[in-house]
């Protein structure tokens, strides 16, 4: 369990929630391991299928308090609210934004900011670990590059220019990737990112955790009562989830690049999970995604400080704390929306 801001995360697969007296109570096993005042809650997220008391739900419906269910792997499966909650002055908010290209842009700025950071962050990270079996000269110009173009974002005044800046970036970026895989090379090497379909194991491992991201944080947007499939960077396409396709991008290099980077490096999958079809695509066998997801999994569990909160909470929260802000931002409580800036 984990209380950031006034939401309530409840992330133990086996927890039961209850009502007793202005309380809500966690039971797991029987035995009761939380207990939180209502009032303090604005949102409670439940990871899971034990679910909640009827009691429970009537008195958060009843003090808008949104109640959100999701499987333990963060997909979603439903929500609980009130008639009189805000979603739809939220949304109404989401869709004027969307609908102006100034709005979209200075929030797709936000967005595109921590993707550069972050990716530049990769780099260094590697750099300063591993400097004698690099060429640390290829990957610091890569630096440079994006340390150039996440200044170079902040000048944009359009969603063309913020394109084209995050486009060469992320080219001089997927340029040096091959560099940073340190083991079983052989099999998997990277030229360029190919994808619909992937035509290299690591192309494929990439869009593989690029689903698994996109999955949460549509979860996550959904949780916090945003509109998943109407965004500021990825304008309306049918059956796109374009706003979970923006929030994802601040967090790729961090979080699914560096977890495909060590699915690999550590070997938690070989060669021998990837198939190769007659059309030249490759596929991940249905063994080898068993062990990505449970990989997978693991890497939401690890416990790290969030940036901006200055709050410790797992991997797995994280796109549902930048739902959260984006929340607020678009509601007017935060001047900013503040993008996920890893150190």
């Amino acid at each position: 369990m984990k209380k950031l801001l006034n939401t309530l995360y409840v992330t133990s697969p086996d927890a039961r929630l209850s009502l007793d007296g202005e309380n809500i109570v966690v039971y797991k096993d029987e035995a009761q391991v939380g207990r939180f005042p209502l009032h303090n809650l604005e949102s409670i997220v439940v990871f899971g299928y034990m679910g909640a008391s009827p009691a429970l739900m009537g008195a958060c419906v009843s003090r808008n308090i949104a109640l959100c269910f999701l499987t333990p792997y963060g997909k979603f499966l439903a929500r609980v609210v009130g008639t009189e909650y805000g979603n739809v002055i939220l949304r109404k908010t989401q869709y004027a934004r969307s609908e102006s290209e100034e709005k979209s842009t200075e929030i797709a700025r936000s967005f595109l900011f921590g993707k550069l950071y972050n990716s530049r962050w990769v780099i260094e990270r590697a750099i300063r670990d591993y400097p004698m079996r690099l060429d640390v000269e290829r990957l610091s110009k890569a630096s440079s590059f994006l340390k150039n173009s996440t200044s170079d974002i902040l000048q944009t005044s359009n969603l063309e220019q913020l394109r084209g800046v995050e486009g060469e970036a992320a080219s001089v970026y997927f340029g040096v990737f091959d560099e940073l895989i340190l083991q079983q090379k052989e099999e998997f090497h990277f030229d360029i990112r190919n994808r619909r379909p992937p035509l290299d194991n690591v192309n494929a491992l990439l869009s593989f955790a690029y689903t698994l991201l996109t999955g949460q944080c549509a979860a996550a947007l959904t949780s916090v009562g945003l509109d998943s499939y109407v965004g500021f960077l990825h304008r309306d396409r049918p059956g796109r989830v374009s706003l979970a396709l923006d929030l994802m991008e601040e967090l790729r290099s961090v979080y699914a690049d560096r977890f495909v980077l060590s699915v690999i490096n550590k070997k938690i999958i070989t060669s021998d999970g990837f198939e190769k079809r007659e059309n030249g695509s490759v596929i991940i066998t249905e063994n080898a995604r068993k062990a990505i997801l449970n990989a997978w999994q693991n890497k939401k569990q690890e416990t790290i400080t969030h940036p901006y909160l200055q709050e410790k909470l797992e991997w797995g929260l994280v796109p549902y704390v930048q739902a959260m802000l984006l929340a607020r931002y678009l509601r007017g409580d935060l001047d900013a929306y503040p993008p996920f800036i890893w150190k």
